[in-house]
């Protein structure tokens, strides 16, 4: 248990630097701004795989399902990549969020912070779940799989291009009839007086729709994670590390997503893959280089494929043509 207090200890020291200390003040995160703060979280992720060989080396650390160090850290990482590759779905529907509520850039971080605080508590009361269903109950790993394989589908048939409209959610009409609603905003306030009345500011309902969607993606993500290992300490801090990361993605790729058309597929693949790990677990001992280098390979496919091949004219070069014809 020191080490688990140790490791949520520093996660909320990095959480309180990044408000308290380098994003004191509202400002626009620009993309170079991002970039140095995605390879920042990915060093640390990275460099926590040191970490992980050393608790599991020296026995610091439970070890439940008796590995060893070297497997520790190939399950750790593999855990991690597939966390934050599935976390680009994610980056699209917050950035159709903050669209939709019509969120100033500027406050755009803020928002997400918390939001990040909401996940860390909702992810580790998901995967003790999830790891307690799959020890006591062993066939519950067939139903995971099963989940993963027709979440695989539905985002094939989807073909990345599902409308989703926050403001017609359940969520965002319960919260209506719970509180009483504004569209005014008071810099970065989720609360403001509004004729006499504490009222909710579209702050706040982007807030509670990027948490429960957050919770809805961990449905896919826990259980895929949990296919690459049962150990409660590896895949809390693999995801864990994986959403810290995410915040700084998203102001990343979120201006690129219309770039990378086709790793939408990469994604379908990655979730098919580890469903039919889970289905077949018990006849088959998939290696964890081969589960590390499935993810690898279908993220990099996907980024090339939307990099060389060309699916149609992109509007604006559409729009620039259509200007300069007579």
């Amino acid at each position: 248990m020191l080490v688990w207090g140790i490791f949520i200890a520093f996660i909320l020291v990095c959480l309180a630097l990044d408000l308290g200390v380098f994003n004191k003040h509202d400002h626009v995160i620009k993309s170079k701004e991002a970039g140095i703060w995605t390879a920042v979280w990915f060093t640390i992720a990275m460099a926590f795989s040191g970490v992980i060989y050393w608790l599991f080396n020296t026995d610091l650390v439970e070890n439940p399902t008796g590995i060893s160090a070297n497997t520790a850290v190939l399950k750790y990482i593999t855990g991690y990549l597939i966390e934050l590759s599935l976390s680009i779905d994610n980056v699209f529907v917050i950035a159709v969020i903050f669209s939709s509520f019509k969120i100033p850039p500027k406050y755009q971080h803020r928002v997400l912070f918390w939001g990040i605080l909401g996940a860390i508590i909702f992810r580790a009361l998901m995967i003790v779940f999830g790891v307690a269903l799959i020890n006591k109950f062993e066939w519950i790993i067939y139903v995971f799989g099963g989940f993963l394989l027709f979440t695989a589908y539905r985002m094939l048939k989807s073909n990345g291009e599902e409308d989703y409209d926050p403001q017609d959610s359940t969520v965002y009409k319960t919260v209506k009839k719970m509180f009483p609603v504004t569209t005014k905003m008071e810099g970065h306030d989720f609360f403001i007086t509004d004729q006499g009345k504490r009222a909710a500011t579209p702050l706040f309902l982007a807030l509670i729709v990027i948490e429960l969607t957050d919770i809805l993606f961990a449905l896919d993500s826990i259980p895929a994670i949990l296919a690459i290992t049962a150990d409660p300490f590896l895949v809390f801090t693999s995801n864990i590390l994986a959403i810290l990361g995410l915040r700084s993605m998203y102001f990343l790729i979120s201006r690129m997503l219309q770039k990378f058309r086709y790793i939408h597929y990469s994604l379908v693949v990655i979730l098919a893959f580890v469903g039919l790990k889970m289905i077949f677990s018990h006849m088959i001992e998939v290696p964890e280089w081969l589960s590390l280098g499935v993810i690898v390979v279908s993220l990099v496919a996907g980024i090339l494929a939307s990099i060389y091949l060309k699916g149609g004219q992109e509007p604006e070069a559409e729009t620039a043509k259509a200007e300069e014809l007579p």
